[in-house]
Order: C-alpha cells, then sequence, then structure tokens
C-alpha cells in the first residue's frame, strides 16, 4: 500500500493504481468523463484536474490529469487548489460550447453525468455566441435513441462498443472538432450490448428508445432492486416504474455477477410486464369453452375441489418460492420441476459433476481472469450472452501480462492495447455453428453434439491417458497443451446441446486437470434464470411421467409454464384433453392457458418478491416494485389461497418472509439468508424508499380520478417503503439498494459512493448466496469420472438435427416483449452449403422438418454448420421443442422471408 495526501488529509491507496481510481475509491468528489471504471484510462478529456506537488515544501505544484497519473507513496495532490478548479471550469466550458443546453427537454436530464459534472465545477454561464455545429442523427434500430448535438467527444461510446463489446458497426467518423460517433449508415446496432451505450455515455447522445414512447422523468421513477429473467446468470437489475407500468431496467452493480453492464434481452426484455396478453382476472373454462370471469370466490371454490388429488407442474421461470409452495401443496411424489425431461437429466448430470467437486465453479467476474478457455458445446453469446462478454475481457489477460512486463500500468487503456496489438490468452470454440465471439477465437471447430462430445474426451485423455478416449486430433491436442500450461484454465458448457455426453466430457476435462494438479474451473450454463432453482428443489414425476398421468385422467396445477414449450404437441394435447381438469397460473396467455379449465392472473417478477438461482447455484432476491393491478397476485399466494379453500394448514404462511424461511428448513440450507428480510431497518430506524427525494407529482398522478392524494400504500413484506420516505445510505446490505443517488452524482456513475472502493465490492456485500459451492479439493479418484465414449448419432441418410438459439426470439418472456420482438428474426435453419444445394435451398428459402410439417424455417447458409446436421432454431413459438434427431428436410415452396426494414418503407426521401 502507498500513503498519499489529498489535500493534506492522508489515505491509504494501491501503489501503481490510477490516483483518479483512488480518489473515488475515498469517496471524494472529482470530475472526469472519458475514464470508466471497467475501461480504464484514455486521458481524452482532461475534466479530473488536480495540482500534483513535488514535496512538502513545493506550495506551487503542477497541473496533472489525475486519471493518468499513478499513485506512490509520497503522492501530494490538491483537488481543491483554485488552480485546478479554475482549469477544470474551463474544460466543462470548452466542452459545452457546441453543447445544445437542452436540459428542459432531454431523456437525460435529471440523470445526467454531464449535467453532474457541470454544476460540481461551478460553470453557470454560457459565454460562447458562435453558431453551434450540429449533426444529423441516425435510426440505430428500436432499442438506442441517438441526439448527436448533445455529443462532448469523450469517446466512451465506441471504447465500450468496440473495444470491451466487440462491436464493429459504430466509430467516430471525422476529424479535429468535428468528430461523429455512430455507423456509417443508418440501420439498427448489431451488437447484443448496445444498450450500455445509454449508461456508458454521460450525456444523453444514447437513449432508452422504448423508455422514450413512454418517458417519465427520471426522478420519477419508483425503483426496486431485481434480477434478470432472461437466462440463468442472474444479472442484478433495477426494475423501475411509473403510473403501475414498468418503465425500463437498469444495471445494478454485483461485483461479483454482471459488473456495470446488461445484454439487451435482459435490458429491453421485459416489456411483456405492460403487455397486451397479460392474464388479469381469474376465469373459468365454460361449456361454450369461452372463459368466465368475476366471481372469483366461486371459481376459487370450484378449481380447489378439482385440485384436490391433482399433480403439480412447476417451472425454470417461475421463483423458488412458486415452485416450493407448488411441491408443498400436491406433496414432492406428485410433482413435477416443469424441465423437459431431457434439461431435467442435464441439470442432474450437473449437480452430481459439481457434488463430486475436483475443480471451481466460477462466477462472471472469475470468468474475467481465466487465462486460457475451451468453449465446449454451448454457444453462450445467445444463451448466457454476459458471460460472452466476460469472456472477450478474459481473452485479453495476455495483453495484461505483456504491459505489466514492459511496465505499463494496467489501467492505462491505449498503451495496454497499443502495446499488445493482438496477443491474446487462448480461446477455443468447439459448438455446431458460428457465434458472436468467433472473432477473438484462437481456434475453433464444429459438429454434431456426440462429436463434440467425444472431442471432450479426448481432450480429457490428452491431458490424462488414464482418461478414455475415441481418437485424436490437432484440435484436441492444442486445447490440451493450452489448458495445461494455463494458470486459471477455464472450460465452459451447458445444457444449450442439449446432450449429456458432452457434460461429462466438459467434467472429464476439468478432473483430468486436476488430476495432474491443475484447480480449473468448469461452468455449465443452465437454461433458464432458475433452471437449476427447480432442479435443486426436485420432484417426484419426470415431465413424461406427468403428462401421462393427465393422460390416465388425473387432475393437474400448472405453475407458470407453457407445457407446449417442453413435450411433443401430441402428448401435451393428450394430457389437457384427458386431464379431469388442469388449473394454470401464469401471466400471459399462452397455448397452456387456452387450454385450462381454471385460470389464475400471475405477477410477473416486478410485481412481487421472489427468488431465482442462477447456474452457480447462487440465489439472489428480486423485489417488488409496484402492486400489480387488477386480481393479479403472486402465484404462491393463489396456492396458498387453493390450500386454504381446502382447509390445509401447512400453506398457511403469514408473509413471504415466513415462506422464504419454510424454503430454508425444507428443501434449500441457507436460503433465508438471500437477502434481507422485512425487519430490516436503516441504523435499526428507518424503512428504505423506492422513490428518491426528489420524487414529485404523486397527487397530479390520480387527478383524474380525485384530486386528494392517495394513501402511500403500506409494505410489510419488505425493507422498502412505497414512497420517498426513509433513507438508502449505501452501506446497508447489498440485496437492499433500490436506486444508487447520492448528492451531487445523479446518475448511475454515482454507484462508486455505494462501493467499499471503486470496481469493488459494495459496501454491504454483493448480493446473494451460492447454496451448494463446490469443494475444489475432492475431485474423487479417477475411476469415478464418466469412462463410457459416445457413439456417434446416426443419420441414415437424413440431416442431423442440432440446436441452435438466438438471444433475441429463442426466450419465451423476452420474446413478449416488444423492442425485442423488433430484433427478432424468423425461425431459422442454418446449413451448409454442400447440403443446401442437394435440397435445393439458399439464404431465404423456407424448409420443413419431416417430423414438424407445421413449422417453416429459413435457411441461412453456414459454412460453419458441418456437413449432414442442420441447425434449427430453438424456443421459437412452433420450434421450441424440435427434438435433435436425423430428419429429411424438403423445401416449402410458399414461403415468403420477412422482409427487410428497407422492403417495407413504401417511400423514401
Amino acid at each position: 500500500m502507498a500513503r498519499i495526501t489529498i489535500d493534506g488529509i492522508d489515505y491509504e491507496a494501491r501503489d501503481g493504481e490510477n490516483l483518479l481510481h483512488a480518489v473515488l475509491s475515498q469517496a471524494i468528489d472529482l470530475p472526469y468523463f472519458c475514464w470508466h471504471p471497467a475501461m480504464g484510462s484514455v486521458g481524452a478529456c482532461r475534466q479530473c484536474a488536480v495540482i500534483q506537488y513535488a514535496d512538502e515544501e513545493d506550495t506551487r505544484g503542477r497541473l496533472t490529469m489525475a486519471c493518468m497519473t499513478p499513485v506512490s507513496d509520497g503522492l501530494r495532490i490538491s483537488v481543491a487548489a483554485a488552480q485546478a478548479e479554475e482549469f477544470r471550469t474551463s474544460v466543462i466550458e470548452w466542452l459545452m460550447e457546441n453543447h445544445p443546453h437542452d436540459c428542459p427537454v432531454c431523456e437525460e436530464g435529471g440523470e445526467c453525468h454531464l449535467q453532474d459534472m457541470t454544476v460540481m465545477t461551478g460553470h453557470s454561464m454560457r459565454r460562447f455566441n458562435s453558431n453551434k455545429r450540429t449533426w444529423r442523427n441516425q435510426d440505430l434500430g428500436p432499442f438506442i435513441g441517438h441526439e448527436m448535438n448533445r455529443c462532448i467527444t469523450c469517446y466512451r461510446c465506441v471504447r465500450f462498443y468496440g473495444e470491451y463489446a466487440g462491436g464493429t458497426d459504430l466509430a467516430a467518423l471525422g476529424s479535429r472538432s468535428r468528430v461523429y460517433f455512430g455507423r456509417v449508415n443508418d440501420g439498427t446496432l448489431e451488437s447484443e450490448f448496445s444498450g450500455n451505450l445509454v449508461e456508458v455515455c454521460p450525456t444523453g447522445v444514447f437513449t432508452d428508445k422504448p423508455f422514450s414512447k413512454s418517458y417519465s422523468r427520471k426522478w420519477d421513477l419508483q425503483s426496486a432492486p431485481s434480477i434478470c429473467p432472461g437466462c440463468s446468470v442472474g444479472c442484478n437489475t433495477f426494475a423501475s416504474e411509473r403510473y403501475g407500468t414498468l418503465k425500463r431496467l437498469h444495471n445494478r452493480y454485483n461485483g461479483e455477477v454482471n459488473g456495470y453492464f446488461l445484454c439487451d434481452r435482459g435490458r429491453f426484455g421485459s416489456h411483456f410486464v405492460n403487455s397486451q396478453k397479460r392474464i388479469r382476472y381469474v376465469g373459468s373454462k365454460a361449456a361454450d369453452q369461452s372463459f368466465e370471469y368475476g366471481n372469483t370466490q366461486d371459481i376459487l371454490q370450484r378449481a380447489a375441489a378439482a385440485a384436490s388429488g391433482a399433480i403439480g407442474i412447476g417451472s425454470p421461470r417461475a421463483s423458488v418460492e412458486a415452485n416450493f409452495a407448488l411441491q408443498k401443496l400436491v406433496g414432492k411424489e406428485n410433482f413435477c420441476t416443469g424441465l423437459n425431461d431431457n434439461d431435467a437429466l442435464m441439470l442432474d448430470e450437473i449437480r452430481a459433476v459439481r457434488a463430486q467437486g475436483g475443480f471451481h465453479s466460477p462466477s462472471p467476474a472469475d470468468v474475467e481472469d481465466a487465462d486460457a478457455i475451451l468453449i465446449l458445446g454451448e454457444d453462450i453469446s445467445n444463451t448466457a450472452a454476459r458471460l460472452a462478454l466476460a469472456v472477450r475481457q478474459a481473452v485479453r489477460g495476455e495483453s495484461f501480462k505483456m504491459a505489466e512486463s514492459a511496465n505499463i500500468p494496467l489501467w492505462q487503456d491505449a498503451g495496454v492495447r497499443g502495446h499488445a496489438q493482438h496477443a491474446q490468452n487462448p480461446l477455443f470454440i468447439a459448438v455446431n455453428s458460428t457465434t458472436r465471439i468467433d472473432d477473438i477465437a484462437t481456434a475453433k471447430t464444429h459438429g454434431t453434439a456426440m462429436e463434440i462430445a467425444q472431442l471432450g474426451f479426448n481432450i480429457a485423455a490428452e491431458i490424462n491417458t488414464q482418461f478414455a478416449a475415441a481418437d485424436a486430433s490437432s484440435f484436441a491436442r492444442d486445447v490440451a497443451e493450452a489448458l495445461q500450461n494455463a494458470t486459471k484454465p477455464l472450460i465452459i458448457s451447458g445444457t444449450g446441446n442439449q446432450n449429456t455426453a458432452t457434460i461429462q466430457a466438459a467434467a472429464n476435462i476439468a478432473w483430468a486437470l486436476s488430476q495432474n494438479g491443475k484447480l480449473a474451473s468448469l461452468l455449465y450454463v443452465a437454461g433458464e434464470a432458475n433452471s437449476m432453482g427447480s432442479s435443486l428443489i426436485g420432484g417426484g414425476l419426470k415431465l413424461q411421467d406427468a403428462l401421462q398421468s393427465m393422460q390416465a385422467g388425473r387432475a393437474a396445477i400448472v405453475l407458470e409454464n407453457d407445457l407446449y414449450r417442453r413435450a411433443d404437441r401430441e402428448s401435451v394435447d393428450a394430457a389437457f384433453q384427458n386431464a379431469a381438469s388442469v388449473i394454470c397460473l401464469d401471466s400471459l396467455h399462452n397455448p397452456s392457458v387456452e387450454k385450462a379449465d381454471f385460470v389464475f392472473p400471475a405477477a410477473t417478477y416486478a410485481e412481487q418478491n421472489g427468488s431465482f438461482v442462477n447456474y452457480e447455484t447462487r440465489a439472489q432476491r428480486f423485489f417488488q416494485v409496484f402492486q400489480p393491478a387488477d386480481e393479479i397476485s403472486s402465484s404462491w399466494r393463489w396456492l396458498a389461497k387453493l390450500a386454504a379453500t381446502l382447509d390445509r394448514t401447512d400453506l398457511d404462511w403469514a408473509t413471504f418472509d415466513d415462506l422464504a424461511t419454510a424454503v430454508g428448513d425444507e428443501v434449500l440450507a441457507g436460503f433465508e439468508a438471500v437477502a434481507t428480510n422485512a425487519s430490516y431497518r436503516v441504523n435499526d430506524q428507518v424503512k428504505i424508499p423506492r422513490q428518491t427525494h426528489r420524487y414529485s407529482g404523486r397527487t397530479a398522478m390520480h387527478a383524474d380520478h380525485s384530486v386528494h392524494e392517495p394513501k402511500t400504500s403500506d409494505d410489510a413484506e419488505t425493507p422498502f417503503s412505497f414512497s420517498m420516505e426513509g433513507e438508502n445510505p449505501g452501506d446497508q446490505a447489498g440485496s437492499a439498494i433500490p436506486y444508487v443517488w447520492t448528492p451531487g452524482w445523479n446518475s448511475n456513475q454515482s454507484v462508486f459512493k455505494f462501493q467499499a472502493e471503486v470496481a469493488g465490492p459494495l459496501k454491504g456485500g454483493n448480493p446473494g448466496v451460492v447454496l451448494n459451492p463446490v469443494a475444489a479439493d475432492s475431485s474423487g479418484e479417477v475411476q469415478n469420472t464418466y469412462r463410457d465414449i459416445p457413439t456417434l448419432e446416426t443419420k441414415n441418410g437424413k440431416l442431423l438435427v442440432t440446436p441452435s438459439y438466438s438471444i433475441f426470439g429463442s426466450d419465451e418472456l423476452s420474446s413478449s416483449s416488444w423492442p425485442i420482438a423488433q430484433r427478432s428474426a424468423p425461425p431459422s435453419a442454418r446449413l451448409n452449403g454442400t447440403d443446401a444445394e442437394t435440397i435445393g435451398a439458399s439464404d431465404g428459402t423456407g424448409i420443413t422438418l419431416a417430423d414438424y410439417p407445421d413449422q417453416t424455417f429459413e435457411v441461412i447458409i453456414d459454412p460453419h454448420v458441418a456437413v449432414g446436421t442442420i441447425a434449427i432454431s430453438m424456443g421459437f413459438p412452433g420450434a421450441d421443442r424440435i427434438v435433435t434427431t436425423a430428419s429429411t428436410v424438403q423445401l416449402n415452396p410458399t414461403y415468403q422471408p420477412r422482409p427487410t426494414e428497407d422492403e417495407r418503407i413504401l417511400v423514401k426521401d
């Protein structure tokens, strides 16, 4: 550690670290623009000027930029010196010369970093009288609005988009004082991380376009800590609402999970909460197959009578608490997790591997530290995009090693990148088709699920000869060598390949490294937001067993699950047709709901409290951001009401905390510690407000009903209030931060005031509890590993179907979000050119599979798909449960490709 003096006060800081980083870590206000804690320094804006003194005798000092100055023992600086303040004021004045000063109409107003820094530097009078530079804005797609006139040329956008996230279609164009940040031509930003531009930009150049369509001032948003329901990573978010409508999702910092960034599915995929497809009232099916509403108590009585002796089918997209409540109602022996049987089998295999141990189970933050990576059978850029962003940072590790050797500080971003050129850590990808991170791969190979699994077995054998192998290859040898030479090797696999042998192969590689004295990290992507939680809860029925019970005439309760996405249509049709009665609890209309006898409107994650368990078994809590309208209620409350109607007393939880405690006591040890309970108070006195103290207009919100201000709703189930009353100090438990704000820092940049140090853990600890940590030192003996080499699939002259995914469209909930729907392509079939020529297909052609004649897929010619295979979109309506077997393919001559954006335009300027 180094001792530094700031304005006469001594502080401790790490020797060699960035001075701006050190100053902010002490919660000292120092303006900045171009620096970002995740992206380092480039010294572009000159806003963080301080005075540096040579020694105690030096009273004059010299001007220096904090973001480009390394900390050293005895360093003496002044932030408050008049010369430094004058320089910072002049810098902000330069930057504001061409700014439109449009705060009253700017969407970023009230949450603008530029606004904060302008006030902080004392710049309040405009002296520039010339014409301002003006630009034409671009249409950047459904996610991002563009207002280039507000740009201050900090370069954050292109640094994040291109250098950090790997995007190629956004650039700094022009020179000198006329630099334009945009695309060469108008068009949708292609990166799946484009939404981060909204937070990365310190002013209002890039805005949240879906939020703009029903805009509310940022200080009038009511927020709560939440968890993204889009995949198994478990990114932390702030969900914000106004007028009973979910307005936007913002990144919530968690140093072990998502850090500062979200993927676009997570950021824009929650508009399903406001969908017209929402179920809002309790209903029952009449004799004419229509639904009757209006007599809730009568329907509840009839549904309870029908539920007696029913089986329960849970869901990996429902909360842990809801799944537990259903299991409790029907009994574990009568409960099915709702996972497809193959998904359930793969998750069971993952849990068995984790139980044996012998490897490290990495968080997303840990992924960034890996120095050699193998991705085996999992297209993480589409199934767990935030992990793909972490992998992009991991491959940069070699550049950091080179920088250290050259005495270049690691935070000096331009120097590190310039010195390393294209050097990177090894990344090997073995999947079935093209991925979004192919550009950073050292080497990649493609094949069927079993071919990839066999490759994994071969890699394990190359590492340790005690492991069985089918055949050697140069790719396997290169991977084995890279993993063995690494300090922190990482293997990534998961359920996306729909193949248990791939999971076994990944485990063998980790164990082979362990046998050689090398501790590897092994990461399994688990599918949906609560897939791992569902698997941990478990049940006595497989899905096919549950469907057969329904076909035999047994009643069923289906929890937030469209069964048509889990099993073949014939089986599900027969189950609904023959079941004595089916009760569905769900938030959106779907094919299963349409077939149900009784329907109960379930709250979405934004309207209730609950928990998800991510791929590493990290349980995390999401809190209700607003109260649901009409008859919408949490699924567990509907189940408790059904139980009460049946005179059951074992589901009579009075509060959510009672339910969470029951989960911890009966199925998931340690679960009650996931988040603070309702009794938590700041300084043991006050609750935490969901609304900032700047919140306004509560009376006006309801003036069309009454001019009297309504009574604030009381929340007895969380430590939060539905008002601005209370405190949000920043040092409370990390799970209980509803928004980040601190005096002078209105934007999300204020998160540093909530961290123990910049980019470090939150002061109250990062949210979440890992329920089943992996024991790194108990790998077991070699004979306990998987020894049977998988047999390759038989094609019999057909094309072998392999799964393909899309970040925009494969997820059930986000696909019902209108911004995501605008980015979704039709269900596709990826074919090698050789196979496409054989069947007479080309890009845009429609084809069908013999086993699924009702679904047409649009052909994409992909040279990386192995000959004899076809990669089919999974998760799309009608294509959600394609079985990965060999199938005959034929053209659909009537198929019409979806029109492009240009083709939709009838008249052009």
